[in-house]
């Protein structure tokens, strides 16, 4: 980068939004319209109950077992367990003040809020995408399936691979969706994935949005 983009990069994560005002709005624009085919009657797979994080979990819990990486763009999320392999565009705050989403007739494309920190960093790093579109299941339609101790892994443009391991999967109500809990930092690198899911109609779309949790263990 120039001197003059890096400090126009400077100044934009200087003006993200804060957590509390993300906490209010985050997805509420991705309800998304279930293909409605008999194909797809049961919906994208909820988390177990079991796969919820625990919350007694110390904070910086998994600290020390890799230590955050520095700013960079990232490019590509895989997740082994439920076969996505997908690149990242970044997304912002639309002109309402929802947070964006990756085009919806592309199925296979994450987003990366630049309003959050980049994947790898200190803090807690936020990667959306839709769980369906009007032809079918798309990117995170299985996100609810995860595990805990199944890998996120996320490619970057520096080259490095930031690793994460999930410690937690569940769905909230979007009306009462917990902000504070899900984007709090641990004083380590963390990353959420966050997609639609829970109860569905076709006036509302999704009422939830399923959020899998997991912290930075490896960088290759």
């Amino acid at each position: 980068m120039s001197g003059s983009e890096l400090a126009e990069e400077e100044e934009r994560r200087r003006k993200r939004a804060p957590w509390g005002v993300i906490a209010l709005v985050l997805l509420t624009g991705l309800a998304l319209i279930r293909n409605g085919s008999g194909e797809f009657d049961e919906g994208p797979p909820q988390p177990a109950s079991a796969a919820a994080a625990d919350s007694r979990l110390p904070s910086g819990v998994f600290a020390g077992i890799a230590q955050p990486l520095p700013y960079s763009l990232p490019d590509r999320v895989s997740i082994p367990s439920i076969q996505v392999d997908a690149p990242i565009i970044p997304v912002g705050l639309d002109v309402d003040g929802w947070v964006g989403a990756p085009p919806p007739e592309d199925p296979n494309l994450a987003g990366w809020f630049t309003g959050s920190v980049s994947p790898g960093e200190k803090g807690t790093s936020v990667l959306v995408g839709h769980v369906d579109n009007h032809q079918g299941p798309a990117v995170f339609y299985g996100l609810g399936a995860l595990e805990r101790g199944n890998r996120v892994e996320v490619a970057r443009k520096d080259g490095k691979t930031a690793v994460f391991e999930v410690y937690g999967v569940e769905v909230f109500e979007k009306n009462n969706f917990p902000g504070d809990r899900v984007y709090a930092s641990k004083g380590n690198a963390e990353l959420r994935v966050i997609t639609c899911g829970g109860g569905f109609s076709q006036q509302n779309g999704y009422d939830g949005n399923v959020v899998a949790f997991a912290s930075l263990v490896e960088v290759r």
